[in-house]
């Protein structure tokens, strides 16, 4: 019989999950935020602890992390001084979701809002459309902030197993030390059963207008349409892992969110910008130039692959062509690091996952559970691949490589991701700095809600559609799948 750390998985095989079991499946956990009222304001991210799992829990969670793409993808200035803001984050459930906080209404009121880059539209679920289960979240109360405007246009938020349902409305938005009046926002009155998990209120797309299916300007661009009120036109995340971290508690200090600047002492390096795709601009997306794993590049379609670049999504999606070959060419046995470099656009960088990161779990004693997940798109304009947390959070220390490998003396870890409006919209990654990489599994206070009383404020600049009696909203939880599948190697058969 064979010692467990020699069992080979070479072995590529597809355990096939099935999607009606999301309906009884626990939703990754959200936590809470803050903000900073002083000129450089940050938003502190929380993450969720790790749950010790068996086999089968580690099949459902993967399971709904997968469905959780199985849609989503298929004014006057009060103040004249440029700024920037920075918000701390959560970081819930094994890395699996960084939401921070923003205050809504007049007086305000905070919520605690999953940020996602994969998505464009800003919702909020009411008391009605909390389960008893949920009562820890902060339900929005639109009759309470003389600021509430309402409106006759519905909407709803579908899910490959449930959705919500409510009305289009406008109201005062602060976060990260900026004010927006008359943002468009959804007011859910009905949501399916574990959509939103406490502390967690809903949901602030940070993608761009042409995905907002509200026909609504994204809050963020709402106040980066007025760059004279900021340093820069970009937005900045800095998250933490907790991924093996087995003393994690539910929730945990979860990172940076900055707006309007990036934060140096959070990178090391340059940040290695490449421009959105020309006719690709809606989600953050990225052209793959190459992928290789244990330093073999694999082989890439002959036209172009892109990647939404998705702070919403937990795990990495890709062609089922593609994750096929990623696992056949793994040697070894479960014990064996793997290492896979993403390279994108014009750059020479690789950028890596971490072998931590890449490995969710052992399921058995030769069974291993991997953090890429087959997803063809069905239509014709998405993007191919889904990058999620998985890769913009690393902890262990990996190689920043040129494609020449002339760099290999560069021991770095990454990622600092950036999201940038102007010149052009582009996406660029940078080293995680040694403060970045101590703020991994330290734990400490969660962020704590704050609000500004004096902050740069902008008018929403465009109002309700009146084109249209309803509206779709595409949230933060999922792509359009065909069929889900989970990666495991195991032991030939």
């Amino acid at each position: 019989m064979r010692s467990p750390c020699h069992l080979p998985y070479t072995v590529f095989s597809i355990l096939l999950l099935s999607l009606s079991l999301l309906e009884d499946l626990d939703c990754a956990a959200l936590a809470a935020p803050s903000f900073s009222s002083s000129q450089f304001h940050q938003l502190s991210l929380s993450r969720g602890a790790r749950t010790q799992r068996n086999a089968t829990e580690w099949g459902w969670w993967a399971s709904y992390q997968g469905q959780r793409l199985s849609i989503k993808y298929g004014a006057e200035n009060a103040l004249t001084k440029r700024a920037s803001g920075m918000n701390l984050l959560t970081n819930q459930n094994d890395d699996s979701s960084y939401f921070g906080s923003l205050t809504v209404g007049t007086p305000p009121v905070s919520y605690n809002v999953v940020l996602d880059t994969g998505s464009s539209d800003f919702w909020l679920a009411t008391e009605k459309a909390f389960q008893a289960d949920q009562m820890n979240s902060t339900p929005y109360n639109p009759s309470a902030s003389s600021s509430f405007m309402a409106s006759n246009n519905s909407f709803s938020i579908k899910y490959g197993s449930g959705g919500a349902t409510g009305v289009l409305g406008t109201d005062t938005v602060q976060m990260a030390g900026f004010t927006v009046d008359d943002q468009v926002l959804g007011v859910v009155s009905n949501m399916t059963e574990n959509m939103l998990t406490a502390p967690v209120s809903g949901l602030l797309g940070l993608a761009f207008p042409s995905i907002a299916m509200s026909h609504a300007t994204p809050f963020w661009l709402n106040i980066a349409a007025q760059p004279q009120f900021l340093d820069d036109t970009v937005m900045s995340f800095q998250l933490t892992r907790y991924l093996d971290d087995s003393t994690a508690a539910d929730a945990e200090p979860g990172g940076t969110f900055t707006f309007g600047a990036v934060n140096s002492s959070l990178y090391s390096g340059d940040i290695d910008y490449q421009n959105v795709p020309d006719g690709h601009v809606g989600y953050w997306i990225l052209e793959v130039n190459s992928l290789v794993v244990q330093n073999t590049t694999l082989s890439m379609p002959s036209a172009p692959s892109y990647a939404a670049i998705d702070t919403g999504t937990t795990l990495v999606a890709g062609p089922v062509t593609a994750i096929a070959e990623l696992y056949a060419t793994i040697p070894g046995t479960c014990a064996t690091e793997v290492t896979v470099y993403f390279n994108f656009g014009n750059s020479s960088v690789l950028w890596p996952v971490s072998p931590t990161d890449f490995q969710l779990a052992q399921l058995s004693a030769d069974t291993c559970l991997g953090a890429f997940f087959e997803y063809e798109n069905p239509g014709t304009t998405g993007p191919t691949w889904i990058i999620g947390d998985t890769f913009l959070v690393s902890l262990t220390a990996l190689l920043r490589l040129v494609l020449s490998h002339s760099d290999e003396t560069a021991l770095q870890k990454n990622v600092y991701s950036v999201f940038r409006a102007q010149p052009a919209p582009s996406v660029g990654f940078a080293a995680l700095s040694g403060l970045s990489q101590s703020m991994n599994g330290q734990g400490g206070a969660l962020p704590s809600p704050t609000y500004a009383t004096s902050v740069p404020a902008v008018t929403a600049q465009a109002g309700l559609s009146t084109t249209s009696g309803s509206s779709l909203l595409t949230s933060s939880f999922g792509i359009l799948l065909t069929s889900l599948v989970t990666a495991v190697w195991s032991l030939g058969f």
